[in-house]
């Protein structure tokens, strides 16, 4: 059964992957690049090639997400991790994923006003451009070698989506922001939910908090500067590998942020960032 790590790009996704992968699949909680091999993205062409399916036929695509699911979840009992930024809809009239495949999801948000500035240095785009990006509605992610391409949808559609699982409690909301800040406070609660989801473990307070102080954001960021993270995308102008940690808990709103910007987001995501308190 499938845990799902959802998101909206550039909302700590991968920070949550590395301290889950740190704290379940290290022997003594210290993160490494290597340690998020074992939480895999979903959807990747690699998974759908050894299903035979054309990678190049995005409607064949859409239509299979359930059969390969049905496929990486042939080890009965076993829960896996996956991390997407898919939102969960229907394409093609069919599904993205389905309950006899989901056992839960933990939806990570961030303050969009925040997002914003990470989504365009990401993807190489202004600010501007990326704002629109993030208000556009009928965004997919464009497929690459490695991923298959996704519907994204606006940053309020992809946060809203996710929502559906709440109905049946298998649904965790947590924070970037309380990630940052409030980091093991936020990680218990995740153990918890997965706890309550039947992925029961005996908690070890010890490799949690090596989990944690090891993925501080600036030691991750060092580790980067001296390894290769593949995951980091290249820059189309110059062909290098782009930092993949670049500003984390210092992308401040507040001060890199035009007012035009701000107001726009603001205006079109108001009723999710007053839910979420942003506003």
């Amino acid at each position: 059964m499938i845990i799902w790590l959802a998101s909206y790009p550039k909302s700590g996704n991968t920070l949550l992957r590395s301290i889950l992968s740190s704290y379940f699949y290290s022997k003594d909680g210290e993160f490494s690049f290597n340690n998020l091999n074992y939480i895999s993205q979903f959807p990747l062409t690699s998974q759908f090639m050894s299903a035979g399916i054309n990678i190049d036929n995005d409607e064949e695509i859409f239509k299979n997400f359930i059969n390969v699911q049905n496929f990486l979840n042939q080890e009965k009992g076993k829960v896996k991790f996956l991390k997407t930024h898919s939102a969960l809809c229907k394409m093609h009239e069919s599904n993205f994923t389905d309950l006899n495949n989901t056992l839960g999801v933990i939806y990570i948000v961030r303050d969009p006003r925040n997002v914003v500035n990470s989504l365009a240095y990401h993807n190489g785009i202004s600010i501007n451009e990326a704002a629109d990006t993030m208000i556009d509605n009928s965004k997919f992610l464009v497929k690459s070698v490695k991923n298959c391409r996704v519907f994204l949808g606006s940053w309020n559609y992809n946060y809203d989506s996710w929502k559906y699982l709440k109905i049946k409690k298998k649904y965790l909301l947590i924070k970037y922001e309380d990630l940052i800040n409030k980091k093991k406070t936020t990680m218990l609660r995740v153990l918890k939910f997965l706890d309550k989801l039947g992925m029961k473990s005996k908690l070890d307070i010890v490799k949690l908090n090596r989990a944690i102080k090891s993925t501080d954001f600036k030691k991750v960021k060092n580790l980067e500067q001296n390894e290769t993270f593949y995951e980091g995308v290249l820059d189309i102008k110059t062909g290098k590998r782009k930092t993949f940690f670049n500003l984390g808990p210092n992308n401040d709103w507040r001060r890199l942020l035009d007012d035009k910007i701000k107001i726009k987001l603001e205006k079109a995501f108001e009723k999710e960032m007053s839910e979420l308190e942003y506003l």
